[in-house]
């Protein structure tokens, strides 16, 4: 049971390390382009503020996983996030 749980906590952690990456994209795109387009600020605001609620779960569940996973996924979601409102037009 011990290694199944370690297998677990692994393919978790990985899952919430991809998560973050994938808002990398966007952002190179948005710096690139200099324009967010069609990307709704209100939905990567909304992104931001459930990440930093699922890091004030892991922190009081001492889910350092959880936790540190969304540290990740905030700070690249918010560089999304800010640069939307930087070049919104």
């Amino acid at each position: 049971m011990h290694a199944l749980k370690l297998i677990v906590n692994f393919i978790f952690a990985a899952g919430l390390f991809i998560n973050a990456m994938l808002f990398i994209p966007q952002a190179i795109r948005i710096y690139k382009k200099k324009h967010s387009g069609d990307l709704s600020l209100t939905t990567f605001v909304g992104f931001v503020l459930t990440q930093f609620s699922a890091i004030l779960y892991g922190y009081l569940n001492n889910d350092y996983i959880l936790m540190g996973g969304y540290i990740l996924a905030i700070i690249t979601c918010g560089m999304v996030t800010l640069l939307i409102f930087k070049y919104r037009k």
